[in-house]
């Protein structure tokens, strides 16, 4: 038989972790497999790149949209679990296969496959007949850079305290800021609770001065955070900040800087991600795909 749509392999996907127990995306690619009785050339079968295996792709697809729908979590790489949304999606006699029409009912999966657009006008259905293919690949675009960023999140906060200060010197010097790699590099520190602070060049010449707090947190940042910072900049001499975290910020925390007279630049991880994925730290290109048309110039009339 031929290799399965990502859709296909949603129902037994979920059915696998019916047990509440945690599996690993490789045991998936083999019991799916399995299940499908696919044979070892169909099993080994490669994307046209060369570079991954159709069946690993179609899987990991798989996966990414029952936990976009929140069907399953990963609690940590590579590693999930069914959620009790999931196990009620199981529990239904009347429920015998999952595809892109049935996660549409969950709000964080339309939010997901419509990232970006006006939630008062998401689409309840997964596809747009009167769209183009250019629409269609820019939309699909959109979801593999949000699996992306998401991603990334999840290294970030995952990782060490030492990577997080490399990754925010690095990203700085690659937005232009800090100066060197070097001179960036002395200049930002760890504090001590899960964040880093410094005093970053705004440019090469260190003509003017940028104080930074990096904070690599799960609750969201509240105004109080923001006042100790403002206050911060006074005693550096500073007049301009920027506050990283992976987290979010407050209402109140946006709205106060707001109100100052300091110039403070707040990036939350929907942000930072965006700049990661911009400049290219911490991802890397997968694939290159050149649209052509026809030249309508070229068989012009003389």
């Amino acid at each position: 038989m031929t290799i399965p749509g990502y859709q296909e392999f949603m129902y037994p996907f979920l059915k696998m972790l019916e047990d509440g127990q945690e599996h690993s995306l490789r045991e998936s690619y083999n019991r799916l497999a399995d299940e499908f009785n696919l044979t070892e050339q169909e099993r080994e079968e490669l994307l046209p790149s060369g570079k991954q295996r159709i069946l690993h792709n179609r899987v990991g697809w798989t996966r990414t949209y029952l936990k976009k729908a929140g069907l399953l979590n990963t609690i940590r790489p590579g590693i999930f679990v069914i959620t009790e949304r999931g196990r009620k999606v199981l529990a239904d006699p009347n429920v015998t296969s999952i595809d892109n029409a049935f996660l549409m009912q969950f709000q964080e999966f339309r939010l997901f496959k419509n990232k970006g657009e006006d939630e008062s006008n998401l689409v309840v259905s997964p596809v747009k007949n009167e769209s183009t293919p250019l629409e269609e690949i820019e939309r699909n675009y959109k979801v593999l850079k949000e699996e992306a960023k998401e991603d990334l999140l999840d290294k970030v906060m995952n990782g060490t305290p030492l990577f997080f200060e490399k990754l925010v010197v690095d990203l700085l010097v690659a937005m232009g800021y800090g100066g060197t790699m070097k001179d960036a590099g002395q200049a930002i520190g760890r504090s001590g609770d899960e964040g880093i602070d410094g005093i970053i060049k705004e440019d090469i010449l260190g003509l003017d001065m940028i104080y930074l707090q990096a904070k690599r947190w799960e609750n969201t940042v509240t105004r109080p955070e923001l006042q100790k910072f403002s206050g911060s900049l006074d005693g550096k001499r500073a007049r301009k900040g920027v506050f990283i975290t992976t987290s979010t910020f407050s209402d109140g925390a946006k709205e106060y800087v707001q109100m100052i007279d300091k110039k403070i630049i707040l990036i939350d991880g929907d942000a930072l991600t965006e700049f990661m994925f911009t400049y290219n730290i911490g991802v890397s290109h997968e694939e290159t795909f050149v649209i052509k048309k026809v030249d309508e110039d070229y068989f012009g009339e003389d």
